[in-house]
């Protein structure tokens, strides 16, 4: 009936944030499992092709060596591949490479302060491990801290001001000018981040294709950290200190051009609408009962609190003008 039909609607609306949270709770799950079926479909074939491949290759081993039995070739082999998950290998074209001297520290301290974590390289002592965890327990809130107030500066030089540029001098919509430099900005930080040091790396690293140079920078830069491409690891790489260091400040650069790309994107007014749709709205009448319960407080420090959040207010909407329009012509005109 028409009368259950609008009770319906008015309690979706009442309840609008939590029906659209579990949507995207629902949402989330399903592209965990379209995620899992697909990786699965594509990568299980090419693992049965390599397991029958390493069998045929240990058999056919065993076979041309006879004194050796199966169970010394897989203490032998298990000794290896241990050594081998921390950074160590056995091979004689790898011996070169040292793991722990000063240009290959300095890169896994900032793979672990960026919490990329490659996993190619890890400590070998006791003292390494306990080190790590003190290490890493200061040093990735001091990144982050770090991290922010470098993207907090360079945002307002780079997204804000020139938004509200071309708004006050030359009129655009503010919506339609975030939005193209959004665009911009993004253009600019994948060709500057991604294309142009794939090139790069695929002619530095021997074994890389264009792909695997992309897919590497794509794993590093959002901080997944596989491991399973770590450039500067090739036999007799040549200027391997300095290649190291310049790889170290191309993760540190292109980390915080990942985060201002992001932060410009999230300040996109539709973005903000979106994201409001699933979080729980603050009640604003307990808010003020709760503060009219304090009589310690004075009207003056009252309109303190009320002018600091009216300013909060505006140092988190950055795409608003502050100043009248006339006001900032001027100055821009100065």
């Amino acid at each position: 009936s028409p009368e259950s039909l609008a009770s319906c609607v008015r309690l979706v609306e009442q309840h609008r944030s939590a029906w659209c949270f579990a949507l995207l709770v629902l949402g989330y799950l399903l592209y965990l499992v379209f995620g899992a079926v697909v990786f699965s479909s594509v990568e299980l074939p090419y693992e049965d092709l390599l397991r029958q491949e390493l069998g045929k290759l240990k058999q056919r081993f065993l076979e041309e060596h006879a004194c050796l039995s199966e169970q010394q070739l897989e203490q032998f082999l298990m000794r290896v591949l241990e050594a081998s998950n921390y950074g160590v290998s056995v091979l004689s074209n790898a011996s070169g490479n040292w793991n722990w001297d000063f240009t290959s520290s300095l890169f896994f301290a900032s793979t672990v302060l960026s919490t990329t974590g490659y996993g190619h390289t890890v400590p070998l002592s006791d003292g390494g491990k306990a080190f790590c965890i003190i290490y890493s327990v200061i040093g990735i809130p001091f990144t982050l801290l770090f991290l922010t107030a470098v993207v907090q500066r360079i945002i307002v030089h780079v997204t804000r001001r020139p938004v509200l540029y071309f708004h006050i001098r030359w009129g655009f919509s503010k919506q339609v000018v975030a939005i193209i430099h959004a665009m911009i900005l993004g253009f600019i930080a994948v060709s500057c981040f991604f294309l142009i040091p794939a090139a790069i790396f695929s002619v530095l690293e021997d074994d890389w294709n264009f792909l695997e140079s992309f897919y590497f920078c794509f794993i590093s830069l959002s901080t997944i950290g596989l491991g399973d491409y770590v450039p500067g690891e090739g036999y007799n790489q040549k200027f391997r200190e300095l290649y190291k260091i310049g790889i170290t400040c191309y993760l540190l650069l292109g980390l915080i051009a990942m985060l201002v790309v992001l932060e410009t994107f999230c300040e996109l007014h539709e973005l903000k609408k979106f994201r409001k749709l699933f979080y729980v709205k603050k009640d604003k009448e307990e808010d003020q009962v709760h503060i009219m319960e304090h009589d310690q407080l004075s009207f003056s420090s009252i309109s303190d609190q009320a002018a600091s959040m009216k300013d909060d207010q505006k140092a988190n909407e950055p795409f608003v003008n502050s100043q009248s329009p006339t006001s900032n012509d001027s100055s821009l005109n100065n």
